[in-house]
């Protein structure tokens, strides 16, 4: 359960509290900053894990209320461990200098496979969005539910070029997914994971 004083925090940091938002960084950039300068690091990737844990947390929170079983310093600090790990990966400089663990493998293995996933989302989102209209059209339609006769009476298509449609759009969009390098870095790291 979350106490009363990091409510007040992620309250604050939702708002956008100038002096919240202060505060909460210099309690906690300290530990950041041991974790990443020990792991390869630079005072530059310090304060860019900072902030993209802040926006991670920030979202996480105005989406789905967290429901933090642990201290928000805890929390806060395996999301940047979990960060600064994925950069990383990323470029080829995974060596860690371990640091006890403040929390379960758990807690950590779920904030893992959250970043991971919106990796995911952000890739995906990146080739769709590159597809030609009439393949938006058809894969909207799609996750929409539409039946094949549907999707054909909203696009003017008979049944079989829209079935045909969907299949070349939908082998499209995988082909330059799997063509991105990030592809194989998050193939990797749900294998490595499993």
């Amino acid at each position: 359960m979350i106490e009363t004083e990091d409510k007040k925090i992620l309250t604050g940091i939702i708002a956008g509290d100038e002096t919240v938002i202060k505060s909460f960084y210099k309690n906690n950039i300290p530990y950041i900053k041991g974790y990443v300068l020990k792991n390869s690091g630079n005072e530059q990737d310090v304060e860019d894990v900072f902030q993209d844990a802040i926006v991670f947390v920030y979202q996480k929170f105005k989406t789905d209320p967290l429901d933090i079983r642990y201290s928000l310093k805890t929390y806060f600090y395996a999301v940047c461990k979990n960060i600064w790990r994925n950069r990383l990966r990323k470029n080829k400089r995974l060596q860690f200098k371990e640091e006890p663990l403040m929390i379960s493998e758990i807690t950590e293995q779920s904030i893992q496979e959250e970043l991971e996933k919106k990796e995911q989302e952000s890739l995906y989102r990146k080739y769709f969005l590159q597809l030609g209209d009439r393949c938006l059209e058809v894969l909207n339609l799609v996750f929409e539910g539409k039946s094949m006769r549907e999707i054909s009476t909203i696009t003017g298509y008979s049944e079989g070029y829209a079935r045909k449609k969907k299949f070349e759009c939908k082998k499209r969009l995988l082909e330059m997914i799997e063509n991105d390098p990030m592809y194989d870095e998050l193939r990797y790291s749900n294998t490595e994971r499993s």
